[in-house]
């Protein structure tokens, strides 16, 4: 066999990217929670594949297969715009495991007060680490912005979860398992615009169809917000939705009567199962990859592009997850 040509573009994810079908193969394979069992050195390994074939430099005896799971190892827990190494918790192959967890959890104690706080503050501080690791662009973002993110986000959570409990007490129970997932839903609405404030500030980097930076937009920012938190919570809703459904059937049975102790471990196992396919299914609802009119920019930056770039009518940016 011949050495590796280097016409491969592995700056773009390996399947078509302007189809569901490409984004969702795409995200199977970044969501992939064996990916948390790679090791340090793995991963060093796969950086220096990948960054030596950017480089024109192809290992020995490398092959496309070989190319491509190196690119997904290196960008399963590295940052696509700083490159720095991402926490554990906070890459996208763990969403899987952790909310499996922490859904499960909400789900299964919703009944009294200090449970609700406990996992609606466990859930916050995970999507805190969550946002932050998978944030747009390479914009410093301060400790106090930080923290204040944080705390509006879990209040928001904790308060909206504690007022529709109270609100449905005389409900059905059925109607009671659903308030975690509003709790969730406007606790996304808070968390990842505040998380991210600081590219609503300064803007994203936004790049020509050749990648190269034209200059910082926050119009770009809004729209990739929105479209991550439309993300969160469509993500949310299969595995907050089906689950307590089948529970609330389920508890009525003898089976579940007499062993309780099998409620939680079921709805984690059932929330896990809904989460498999929800999580890369609505992370490719939207392009990674995504594009802007340049008409919808900032005046300056319209400004600037047009006068160095005239042909320019589509700028790229990434959305962040």
């Amino acid at each position: 066999m011949g050495e590796l040509p280097l016409d491969i573009n592995i700056q773009e994810p390996r399947w078509d990217q302007s189809t569901f079908l490409g984004r969702a193969r795409h995200f199977f394979t970044v969501t992939d929670p064996r990916n948390l069992l790679l090791s340090g050195a793995q991963l060093e390994a796969s950086r220096n594949i990948v960054q030596n074939y950017r480089a024109g430099v192809v290992t020995p005896g490398l092959t496309e297969d070989q190319l491509w799971r190196a690119k997904y190892a290196y960008d399963s827990a590295f940052h696509p715009d700083t490159g720095e190494k991402m926490v554990l918790i906070g890459r996208m192959s763990a969403q899987v495991p952790m909310n499996m967890t922490i859904t499960g959890c909400m789900l299964t104690f919703y009944r009294k007060t200090p449970t609700v706080v406990f996992w609606q503050w466990v859930n916050q501080s995970f999507n805190a680490v969550v946002n932050y690791s998978n944030r747009s662009g390479d914009a410093p973002i301060s400790v106090g912005q930080l923290g204040t993110a944080y705390v509006s986000a879990t209040t928001g959570a904790v308060v909206t979860a504690l007022g529709l409990k109270s609100l449905t007490k005389h409900l059905p129970a059925l109607v009671g398992r659903f308030v975690p997932f509003a709790a969730v839903a406007a606790a996304n609405c808070i968390n990842t615009p505040l998380m991210r404030q600081r590219e609503l500030q300064v803007g994203i980097p936004v790049t020509d169809e050749d990648s190269q930076r034209l200059g910082h937009s926050v119009a770009a920012a809004k729209q990739g917000i929105f479209q991550v938190v439309i993300s969160r919570i469509c993500m949310a809703i299969p595995a907050m939705a089906i689950p307590p459904v089948i529970m609330d059937t389920l508890e009525k049975k003898d089976f579940l009567k007499r062993r309780p102790w099998l409620g939680a471990p079921l709805q984690v196992g059932l929330v896990g199962f809904c989460l498999v396919f929800a999580t890369p299914l609505c992370c490719a609802l939207f392009p990674q990859r995504s594009s802007l009119h340049v008409s919808r920019l900032e005046p300056e930056l319209r400004a600037r592009i047009r006068e160095q770039n005239p042909d320019i009518e589509v700028v790229y940016y990434n959305k962040g997850l």
